[in-house]
Parts: C-alpha cells; structure tokens; sequence
C-alpha cells in the first residue's frame, strides 16, 4: 500500500508536470534540453563518484563483465549523454505538428495533430544512460516521465536525475517533469505497471523476466523492448572481407548490447570459403562458438578445441548472450536463412551480406524485423545513429511504435475540427 501512494504521490505531480509542458512552447523545451547537456557536463565529477559506488556494489550481484561495461560512466559516455540532449534539442519539434488535413465539402476543416502521449514510466536496467537519454526524449515530446531503474545504477541514476532537475529549474520547468525513484523491488514495478489513470504509457527495457512480469501485471499500455536476438546471414554473393569486417563487429564490437549479433548463418555455397575464415578471426577476438553439426572437411583446425568451439544445442538458436558466444549454421539457401530468423529471431535486428540486389530485397522484404540491415553491422540499430539524437528503446513491437524509438515515437495525435457554426442534421 505504502508502494501505491507512493506512485499516486509521483504521478500527480508528474501529470501537473506534463500539463505544463504540454502547453510549453518547443523553443522552451529545447532551451531546457541544452541547459541538461550543461548540468551533466558540469556534474561529471558528482556522476561518476555515483558511478564508482554502483561499480562497487555489482561486485555483489554477480554482474556479467558485459553487464558492468553497460554500468560504467566513462568520460566519453558521460560526454554522450551530454551531445544526446543537443541532438535531441536540434530536432524539429514533433509536438503540435500537422500529420494530415483536408476540408469537407461541408467546408468542415479536420486536422490530425501530434500531441504529447502524457506521463510515461520507463523501467529499465543497467545502463545509466538510459536515464538521460529517456528523460530527453520525453522533455522534447512534451512529456513528464517516472524512471525506474535497476538496483545495480540507482546511485548513478539519481545523480543523472537530479542535474537534469536542477536544469529544469534553471529554465522556470516544472523538476517533476523528470523523476527517477529508488524502489529497486520488483513489487513497485507491478505497481507502476498498474497505475491506470495515472501513468500513461509503460516501456520496459531490460531482460526477458523483467519484460515479461510488466506484461502480465500491465493495466497500462506497455511497449516491449524484448531480447535483441540479432542474426548475421551471409549470403552465397558475399564479399568475404566486407562478411567477416561486419560479422566481428557485430558481435565483438560491444557483445552486452541488445543490438549485437548473437547468430551468424552462413550459406553453404559459400561456407567451405568463409567458414575457415571467419571462426579463427571471432577465435582470436575471444569469441566462443555454438555451432551446428560442422564437419571436419570445414573446419579441419577446430578438431579438439572444446573451449571456443562447442556444439549447439535448440536452446543456443534463440538465445540472446550478450557476451562473447555466437551461435554458428550453415543454411542451404536464402530461404532457409529467413525461416530461421523468423522462427527463433526477437524482430529487433537482422542483417543480409550480399552483393546480389535482388537477394537483399528478398531478404528485407521476408525478414520480419524492426530493422533489416543491408552489408551493414546490426550495431547500427540505435537511436542515436538513426539521427534521432537518442532512444528511449528499441520497440520489438509491431503497434503503436516500431525499432529505435525517437520523440516523435513518444507523441500521439488528435483530431482538430473547425468549422463556421456547422450543425449536424
């Protein structure tokens, strides 16, 4: 109960929040959006003593090292959280704009307006980031926001939140616009995914339970950030240098992420070429490799290497690692690459290597993802490199947004009708 009122308490300030943000003007929103890119490059200090205790403490929580490197606030991401918030302040304004208009014969005008969604509660884990780039993103759609992070950032979190406040302060903004809470328990998340009527819109980032006990506890409309199960097919047409650049970065890059491959699928046309090629270059990376009935003809050097080289199991084709394991299959054909993406895929990022255009539209067209790249690395898939200047997550959803999500993906719309005294008969 004390959870409830609790929400009940941060929710009625935040909607007192976004009533005045909603009538806010974009040039006073983007002038609070730099004066948080201000405030974070001013506190970097305060924020990453914060940081250091959170680092600490995961000692505790036996974090993956994939899982303390998304932990940590270095100078450069501290400097990118700061260049988000410009980013997102040299946007067009998505609020108030007109997505579509025409007049009636009656001479009735209908217009179709985006409009700020509201108060929206954002649960997440890890990456302390999230923090800023959320809030900006919201500030600039217009809305107030509740974040809710993990316990392994709560100290970084409530240092990021309380300069972003500061901020709005500086700019006459109401500080509730942006509120991050302490309550790491799993109950205060059923609660806020529950607080219908006061929260309006729920997006959960983090792991597949944590996803998985906001949608079942939601009253509240949710988009889901499920796993990132991102697959690497390379084509029989491949440019083997460009496929093996793409695959290591892919996954090697930044393996903790949610946009990092976890499959690679290789064509047999081509797989007695690459094969040899690319499983001792991921090796030499660290990468361990999960992989499906290989045989020796392929892969003569891998014979009694047990520990980078394993079989696969079912469980390794849909599984998200956000390590440095790879799962590995030889497919027989394009089609056999699309019907596995497909059956074991999350819908958050696939990838085609290929000098075949004709393959590349079939494989866009068939793979039934979020984001389908084309001789590009699936680390692409972000807010940030769409031009978004940052994401609030990555929709695996089909409805009411889709991949990365921007500002624009954090508004609504209404319908405005002006006429002349018209009636109805």
């Amino acid at each position: 109960m004390a959870e409830q009122n609790l929400i009940e308490q941060l929710a009625g300030s935040a909607r007192r929040a976004a009533s005045i943000l909603a009538q806010t003007r974009g040039e006073k929103r983007n002038a609070a959006l730099l004066a948080c890119a201000v405030a974070i490059r001013a506190h970097k200090a305060g924020l990453q003593a914060a940081n250091e205790k959170d680092l600490a403490a995961a000692k505790g929580f036996a974090l993956s090292e994939a899982m303390i490197d998304r932990l940590k606030l270095t100078d450069d991401r501290i400097e990118s959280m700061a260049d988000a918030m410009e980013q997102i302040a040299a946007q067009v304004d998505p609020v108030g704009r007109t997505i579509a208009a025409h007049n009636r014969p009656n001479g009735l005008r209908i217009e179709k307006r985006r409009v700020p969604i509201g108060v929206i509660g954002i649960i997440y884990e890890s990456r302390p980031n999230v923090t800023a780039d959320a809030a900006g993103l919201c500030l600039k759609a217009g809305n107030a926001c509740i974040l809710r992070g993990g316990k392994e950032a709560v100290n970084s979190n409530l240092a990021i939140a309380s300069a972003l406040r500061e901020a709005l302060s500086s700019q006459n903004l109401p500080e509730a616009a942006v509120t991050v809470i302490d309550k790491t328990d799993r109950a205060f998340v059923n609660d806020m995914a529950r607080a219908e009527g006061l929260i309006d819109l729920i997006i959960p980032r983090g792991g597949k339970a944590l996803i998985r006990a906001v949608t079942e506890a939601a009253t509240v409309p949710v988009i889901k950030h499920y796993a990132g199960n991102c697959h690497i097919y390379v084509h029989g047409e491949a440019d083997l240098e460009v496929a093996e650049s793409i695959t290591i970065n892919a996954k090697c890059q930044r393996p903790g992420v949610c946009n990092a491959a976890e499959t690679l699928l290789v064509d047999t046309a081509i797989a007695k070429q690459f094969l040899p090629r690319i499983i001792p270059a991921l090796m030499d990376q660290g990468v361990e490799l999960r992989c499906a009935k290989l045989t020796e003809d392929i892969l003569p050097f891998a014979k009694g290497d047990s520990d980078k080289l394993k079989e696969a199991t079912a469980d390794d084709w849909g599984n998200e690692y956000l390590d440095l394991v790879l799962a590995v299959r030889v497919v027989e054909s394009i089609d056999a690459a699309i019907e596995h993406i497909n059956k074991y895929g999350s819908g958050h990022t696939d990838a085609i290597i290929t000098r075949s255009m004709e393959a590349a539209e079939h494989f866009v067209a068939a793979v039934d993802s979020s984001s389908v790249m084309v001789n590009a690395s699936t680390r692409f898939s972000d807010g940030g490199e769409y031009g978004l200047g940052a994401e609030v997550g990555i929709s695996t959803d089909k409805l009411h947004a889709r991949g990365p999500m921007g500002a624009e993906d954090l508004t609504t719309y209404k319908w405005i009708v002006t006429g002349n005294g018209h009636i109805r008969t």
